[in-house]
């Protein structure tokens, strides 16, 4: 499948053959037993390697697999209050925003505003005000109380590890 008429050929050792015509690289790797694999198109001219296709294409799902692994997806939670909502039930809610907060999750922290209580806006806001008092130590507020119809919320994302200026400090003193 490659259209080139010239292409640079390596071989399974990873030497280089130089550059020769297309149907010499596919008769090098023929003898080899072999495929020939087009590794970078954009050079000029292209890249081609002697190798097995079937292990390369195995190799490769092995990296992309690696690499999904190792990435983290980071969730939002939300959490809903009400301007009237009692004491033992907002200690139970900064609790869950903590454990959201420790897990590496953001936290979208909502008020709702039923029927009238609209008009008492400033209630929401002093509920938020304790959230952020309540978790400043494990969160930094991404997104400050805004007001979106009938509710008002802000955005939380964990506060970034103290471990690694600590860490940097006992190699000093061990050096």
């Amino acid at each position: 499948m490659i259209r080139v008429p010239q292409v640079r050929v390596v071989d399974n050792e990873g030497n280089q053959l130089g550059v020769m015509a297309t149907k010499d690289a596919l008769a090098a790797a023929e003898g080899a037993g072999l495929d020939l694999v087009e590794v970078a198109a954009t050079a000029n001219p292209p890249v081609c390697r002697i190798m097995d296709y079937g292990k390369y294409k195995y190799q490769l799902s092995k990296k992309a697999k690696d690499a999904k692994k190792k990435q983290s997806v980071v969730l939002v939670k939300e959490m809903k209050l009400r301007g009237k909502t009692e004491e033992h039930d907002f200690q139970f809610k900064l609790r869950n925003i903590r454990k959201f907060l420790a897990e590496g999750n953001k936290v979208k922290v909502t008020i709702i505003f039923r029927g009238r209580e609209i008009t008492h806006t400033e209630l929401g806001m002093g509920m938020l005000k304790r959230v952020s008092e309540g978790i400043k130590d494990a969160a930094v507020i991404e997104s400050p109380p805004r007001l979106e119809g009938r509710n008002m919320s802000m955005l939380l994302a964990p506060a970034p590890q103290k471990t690694a200026p600590q860490a940097q400090q006992t190699q000093q003193t061990q050096q």
